[in-house]
């Protein structure tokens, strides 16, 4: 944790300096797939899946065809309540097929597998410090987050998100509802509420395994273009706010670890 917050210290003195030898691309983005352990090991590999069939798919190529310099930078990166580093697959530019082919089997290679703990806050952090500190200069900058569900472990989710959206970096969501949770409310209006953020930013729920292709690459295809998503999966307003520390006040001892004077 103590590591964390130093990067948030670090981070929180605004947009980094461009320089020179930078390498201009339409879009950085950097995929922060969720593998905490309240997803099983099947749900994790259609996830998996979903990824690398969206980074293959026409769709997205034509996407990122079309941009302005018709060419992106993309990382990937899983976590839970820590950032799996060993996880990580580097920066790539993508501006064709076999490009694109080569960083999803980056990914396809990688073993599957969950790690206990949800820290939404540590992997926004994580993505945020990659992209500041990669060397592409992007006309935008996104962290597509999934998540199945709220913090619950680590620093606070909003200022790690508020961090993040004051370096110009657009966060978006991937809400995974296949098990909902009762207790902690619909995770949809979570994402939308605590940890989407930024200009044109958005929120896409899954409901059915089934779902993980088509949505992760119209979330994808919407991110690379930067058209805003068409009214049907934007999110509407029909619950209450929720509470965005809903997750770290159902585990053990949050009060006290907030309030330690209760204790005395």
């Amino acid at each position: 944790m103590l590591s964390v917050l130093a990067l948030l210290l670090s981070l929180s003195g605004g947009p980094s300096p461009s320089t020179a030898e930078a390498t201009n691309v339409d879009v950085e983005l950097i995929l922060a797939v969720d593998m905490s352990g309240s997803m099983d090991l099947d749900e994790a590999r259609i996830q998996r899946a979903g990824y690398v069939e969206a980074l293959r798919h026409r769709d997205f190529l034509d996407a990122v065809e079309s941009g302005q310099l018709g060419k992106i930078a993309i990382g990937y990166f899983e976590w839970a309540g820590t950032v799996n580093e060993s996880s990580v697959v580097a920066w790539k530019v993508i501006d064709n097929a076999a490009d694109a082919d080569a960083f999803a089997k980056l990914i396809e290679a990688r073993p599957v597998g969950t790690r206990r703990g949800t820290s939404i806050s540590n992997a926004i952090t994580y993505g945020t410090a990659l992209i500041d500190s990669n060397a592409f200069s992007g006309v935008r900058r996104v962290i597509d987050i999934s998540g199945d569900g709220p913090n619950n472990i680590g620093p606070p989710v909003l200022p790690a998100r508020e961090i993040a959206i004051t370096r110009g970096i657009t966060i978006n969501g991937l809400a995974i509802l296949i098990r909902p949770s009762v207790s902690t409310g619909p995770l949809d209006q979570y994402y939308a509420e605590c940890v989407i953020g930024g200009p044109g930013s958005f929120v896409l729920p899954v409901h059915e395994p089934e779902d993980f292709s088509i949505a992760i690459r119209q979330k994808l295809v919407l991110e690379v273009s930067g058209l805003p998503p068409p009214p049907t999966i934007r999110y509407v307003d029909a619950f209450p706010a929720p509470d965005c520390l809903i997750g770290e006040k159902l585990r053990p001892g949050f009060l006290d670890r907030v309030y330690p004077e209760l204790d005395k």
